[in-house]
């Protein structure tokens, strides 16, 4: 329920928002979300878990600037309780995510080799050729075929153990901990077992590590093992980076399944992109741009000082979160922001995040979409849904959003 409250100083607040990870349909854009960024440049919402009411940034320019400005702390959060979309989002002390300034730097050198453009540059033709045995098995059995299940899930999966150097037979049970923790059904009974999961799979990290003490492999656990093997870093703040980059995988599996979602029900999108594959590159920013990737929001910054936005002061203190998702809605720099339009040029748009904490994993993330767009659009001519559009099942109460079949012919 909505409340409405004013300042000492006379300053009219907007009124409070209660707003959960709903059912939305398919690639939908969020209503709650929509409503919010009408409400303002600044609005006020309470989320399912946690404490209290947080400010929600929408518009594009002050989504760039609270991601940029260190005069909102993410390491703050840490100390006070904060409403949140999901019971794993809670502050994590010496975590990569809950750092600020030199000591964000310092975490995320660590690993920045691994995620750097030359690495990413030279995992490539591996990927690609992951990517084309699971093709492969696929043309072999012929169609029908769930899209998710055969390529859009375990090429991420593989990929991502692979970077982060899980053993092969560990890798059914690290994804399984991962699918956990991105679920959030809104139930007790799912709020027990993300939590029980994240422990489990951080339980997991923090061995790994301690196992690749002086290690000298590349992969984000030996980097990650040697570090603290050298004292450079804690095991806490190994655990604290690599949990993240686990967990967070499982986007581009969700991601693509929208994207090839979005194309299937697009016969011009579909031909485009088929007939002119020139013009992928700048499809891929497009529908980056557009696609409501996630539910809700990630996570919160504190106000150090009183910050005043568009005439509205953020007082010290107070929680503030970023819509990634409505900043790329932003008419103002995309104009008409609802459509797909492959023609502009959305390369500025923000669903890797921004600021210091943009995704470490970024490269990595865009490689395998563009991989995943060019090889299923060029070697599955005629791809095409297998059901009607209105029976693809769409992950529910989700903070990563996406289709859980995508049922599919060629």
């Amino acid at each position: 329920m909505a409340e409405q409250t004013t300042l000492l100083t006379g300053q009219n607040l907007p009124p409070v928002r209660d707003w959960t990870a709903g059912d939305v349909r398919g690639s939908d854009f969020d209503p709650v979300l929509a409503e919010l960024m009408q409400d303002g440049p600044l609005a006020r919402i309470r989320l399912p878990h946690g404490d209290g009411w947080a400010w929600l940034a929408t518009r594009y320019d002050d989504v760039r600037m609270i991601a940029s400005d260190p005069r909102f702390s993410r390491a703050a959060a840490v100390e006070q309780p904060i409403t949140r979309p999901a019971p794993h989002l809670e502050p994590d002390p010496g975590s990569l995510a809950f750092a600020d300034g030199a000591e964000h730097d310092r975490l995320r050198r660590t690993v920045e080799g691994v995620f750097s453009a030359d690495a990413v540059h030279r995992l490539r033709p591996h990927a690609q050729q992951m990517l084309d045995e699971l093709v492969d098995a696929l043309l072999h059995d012929g169609p029908p075929a769930d899209l998710v299940e055969r390529v859009l899930q375990p090429f991420p999966v593989a990929v991502a153990c692979e970077v982060m150097g899980v053993p092969s037979g560990e890798r059914r049970q690290v994804h399984a901990w991962v699918r956990q923790i991105n679920a959030t059904e809104g139930c007790a009974d799912s709020t027990k077992r993300a939590k029980e999961a994240l422990s489990a799979l951080y339980e997991w990290i923090g061995a790994a590590v301690r196992e690749r003490h002086g290690s000298t492999d590349a992969d984000v656990l030996s980097v990650l093992g040697a570090a603290a093997g050298r004292g450079d870093i804690s095991e806490a703040e190994a655990v604290g980076i690599a949990g993240p980059l686990q967990t967070g995988g499982d986007a581009v599996t969700h991601t693509c399944g929208q994207m090839l979602f979005l194309m299937l029900t697009d016969t011009a999108l579909y031909e485009r992109l088929r007939g002119q594959p020139e013009s992928r590159t700048a499809a891929v920013d497009e529908l980056l741009r557009h696609i409501p990737h996630r539910a809700s929001v990630g996570l919160a910054r504190i106000a150090l000082e009183d910050v005043d936005v568009h005439g509205v002061r953020i007082s010290a203190g107070e929680p503030v979160y970023v819509s990634y998702l409505a900043a790329n809605r932003d008419p103002d720099v995309f104009p008409d922001p609802d459509r797909i339009d492959v023609g502009r040029d959305a390369g500025a748009h923000l669903a890797f995040g921004s600021g210091p904490h943009h995704c470490t994993g970024a490269a990595l993330a865009r490689t395998q979409t563009e991989l995943l767009v060019d090889t299923l659009l060029d070697r599955l001519p005629g791809l095409r849904l297998a059901v009607h559009v209105d029976q693809v099942p769409f992950r529910r109460r989700t903070m990563v959003r996406g289709p859980r079949s995508l049922p599919v012919r060629w």
